[in-house]
């Protein structure tokens, strides 16, 4: 697993509460949803290929 990753995840996460914050202190509380919303996709779609190759190691350790 490259490093690199998880510190664009600590990036993310640290943009998204800012910008939640920010936002809920505005009183936008639907746009701070939808800001974390995004967040977490970005996230998962920067590591579906690792849940993936998890997936068919722990398939393979177990050959199902």
């Amino acid at each position: 697993m490259d490093i690199n990753i998880v510190f664009k995840i600590a990036a993310v996460g640290i943009l998204v509460s800012v910008m939640n914050q920010v936002l809920s202190r505005a009183g936008r509380d639907e746009q701070a949803m939808l800001t974390t919303l995004a967040g977490l996709v970005v996230v998962l779609y920067w590591i579906i290929q690792y849940i993936s190759d998890l997936f068919s190691e722990v398939q393979t350790l177990f050959r199902l």
